[in-house]
């Protein structure tokens, strides 16, 4: 199984340095798609009283998880960051691949894949990422106001744990986790201003029938005994089942197996129920001097009806388009029962063509996941601020407050308005990305590009190799000595190559979806891993570790499942392997080649490792491997 293994602050903020300077550039997203204010107008808003300097940021999910997430999510512009769910239970078995965004969007993926320990420390690290990024950056501070919100699940008990009770006031007391990895970073950024106060800001995920009960019960504990401010998530199925299949099947042309179950809506909570404790805690909360609101919402449950999941998984999770128009209906019917009396948020569908629109609503903050999920990636966030700069032109508006006025009766309007426009019915969503028949291999592709803004993580990264023929020779020792023995040749034809570094990837399998070509790019790729350790213990996928140390470079590869080992000094190297331990020039292998061999040494090995470690270990091109 692939896991996350997060990486040291000191190398993020190395990379993130070296790559500005060299490509202009951080974590492979270009400064020209940096946030850098939006034409003069005034995009802040304020959350449970805080000031933030957009409403967009990343839904809980992907894209929050890893330190480096969240710092390409706040170049993008995103200064409301939902930070990805936190449960107690932290050793949970995603299936492999776990997110298909061929059209709408479904995954099986719905909690941190860390243990709580290391998601504080991957939060606290991205806090000080941001500090250190500001810095280098000269951003002005009216532009940097972020808030980093909490998110936990899913029961009482699991909240209360010490764990997780540990993991909350880790962050809303971060002084001791900032002062251990203040040490990380270079002597000149060692003064950076990190506030100890990560967070006092949390968003309760009541996804997987959590009861309505239990949903107050623990809103009523993170209010009254952790004195946060909260917003509960709440799920699509409040619609109803009548109305819900209506809007999805009847409105929206969804075919019948996208289908929600019954127990669905069994399960979680009704409408009077949510009223109710929504009233209950939006009174408390005032009273406590806190702030308290509500978020649409949760993805949707649908019966796994796909090939793209293990057939074990009865059930996942549908985002993106057709859940925008069941989260607005949710909204606006809120809003006839509330009014402006509750603040909302709001993650479902949001993309270009709609961020303006739900930003007008006056919902903060506006969140995306399945969006960012496309090619382009984080890079996609600059297309919302263009088109929200344009809608506050067309409205005379300089601020959002002024943007917002009216929002009451535009909700009810806008929600009509998706379910007549066109845009997210199934006729519009149902088309999948292309593929050609070409099968990828450990080098040469079509070279789009397209696996690297699509992993959320930044796994994925290009590297240079010259064009060249790549000898396949082996040598085989006799009586007489050594025998060459020549296979052939492998032809690289291309410059730019493309690799997976395997510390960030947890194969969740989007890059695959959008690389035209067949087979995957996290899994015929050249993998690298961070640590011998990790490459050791990832025994399910070829790949490599590469080290550097008093003037030699040590690659330890695996090939079909076989492992190798080099190690060399540019001039000479050895070489090994199951059943055999050689050495040689590195000018003529198969002239110089001393050692013992059971049988047959194919170098072709020993040739591609130091090749691919040459260009990874190039400074030039700043990657987490060089860093």
């Amino acid at each position: 199984m692939a896991e996350l293994r997060p990486y040291p602050l000191s190398r993020l903020v190395a990379r993130a340095r070296r790559e500005l300077a060299a490509r202009d550039c951080v974590f492979d997203l270009p400064r020209r798609k940096f946030f850098t204010g939006a034409a003069g107008k005034d995009l802040s808003v304020s959350f449970h009283g805080r000031r933030a300097s957009t409403p967009f940021g990343p839904a809980a999910g992907p894209h929050s998880q890893l330190a480096q997430n969240i710092a390409l999510s706040w170049l993008a512009g995103a200064r409301i960051i939902e930070l990805k769910t936190v449960q107690v239970k932290d050793d949970l078995a995603i299936p492999r691949p776990c997110i298909d965004m061929q059209n709408v969007g479904y995954n099986v993926e719905w909690s941190q894949e860390l243990k709580v320990s290391e998601s504080l420390d991957e939060y606290v690290k991205a806090r000080m990422l941001v500090a250190v990024l500001r810095r280098e950056l000269a951003l002005p501070e009216a532009l940097c106001d972020t808030v980093f919100d909490m998110s936990v699940g899913y029961d009482l008990a699991g909240i209360r744990s010490e764990k997780v009770q540990g993991f909350l006031r880790g962050l809303m007391d971060a002084k001791p986790h900032i002062d251990r990895l203040r040490a990380e970073l270079p002597p000149e950024l060692r003064d950076v201003e990190v506030a100890p106060r990560v967070s006092d800001t949390l968003t309760l995920s009541t996804f997987h029938g959590c009861p309505p009960d239990e949903i107050e019960r623990i809103l009523e504990f993170l209010l009254a005994e952790m004195r946060l401010n909260c917003i509960v998530k709440l799920n699509p199925t409040l619609l109803g089942p009548v109305e819900l299949r209506r809007v999805l099947h009847d409105v929206l042309g969804y075919p019948r197996e996208v289908d929600v179950p019954d127990a669905a809506f069994e399960k979680d909570t009704k409408w009077e129920q949510a009223c109710g404790f929504v009233s209950r805690l939006s009174k408390k909360a005032a009273a406590l001097g806190l702030g308290f609101g509500v978020k649409f919402t949760n993805t949707l449950i649908v019966r796994n009806h796909r090939d793209f999941f293990p057939k074990a998984e009865k059930e996942m999770y549908l985002s993106g388009a057709p859940l925008h128009a069941l989260a607005i209906r949710l909204t606006a019917r809120f809003r006839a029962e509330f009014g402006d009396s509750v603040p909302i948020s709001f993650s479902a569908g949001i993309d270009r063509g709609n961020f303006a629109d739900a930003v007008r609503l006056g919902l903060a903050p506006v969140t995306v996941c399945s969006d960012l999920l496309k090619p382009g990636g984080y890079a996609r966030a600059a297309g919302y601020f263009e088109e929200l700069v344009k809608a506050m032109d067309a409205a005379g508006a300089a601020d959002l407050a002024s943007f917002t006025a009216g929002r009451l009766e535009r909700t009810k309007q806008y929600a009509e308005r998706v379910l007549s426009e066109g845009r997210y019915a199934y006729a519009r969503n149902k088309e999948v990305p292309k593929k050609v028949a070409s099968t990828l291999k450990l080098f040469d592709c079509l070279t789009c590009d397209k696996c690297v803004p699509v992993c959320p993580n930044d796994a994925n990264f290009a590297y240079d190799l010259p064009r060249m023929s790549i000898p396949l020779t082996a040598v085989r020792k006799g009586p007489a000595g050594w025998t060459r023995l020549d296979k052939g040749s492998l032809a690289l034809e291309k410059k730019h190559q493309l690799a997976n570094f395997a510390d960030f990837c947890n194969e969740c399998g989007n890059c695959d979806v959008f690389c035209p070509e067949l087979g995957g790019p996290y899994v015929l790729k050249p993998r690298f891993f961070g640590s011998l350790e990790a490459w050791r213990e990832t025994r399910h996928r070829d790949g490599f570790f590469v080290e550097q140390a008093e003037g030699k470079v040590r690659v330890h590869g695996r090939f079909d499942g076989r492992a190798y080992s080099m190690e060399t000094d540019g001039a000479r190297a050895s070489y090994s392997g199951e059943g055999f331990r050689v050495a040689f020039s590195c000018a003529d292998p198969e002239g110089t080649v001393s050692g013992d061999a059971l049988g047959e040494v194919d170098l072709t090995y020993w040739r591609l490792m130091d090749i691919l470690s040459k260009a990874v270990l190039d400074p030039r091109a700043p990657n987490y491997v060089n860093c």
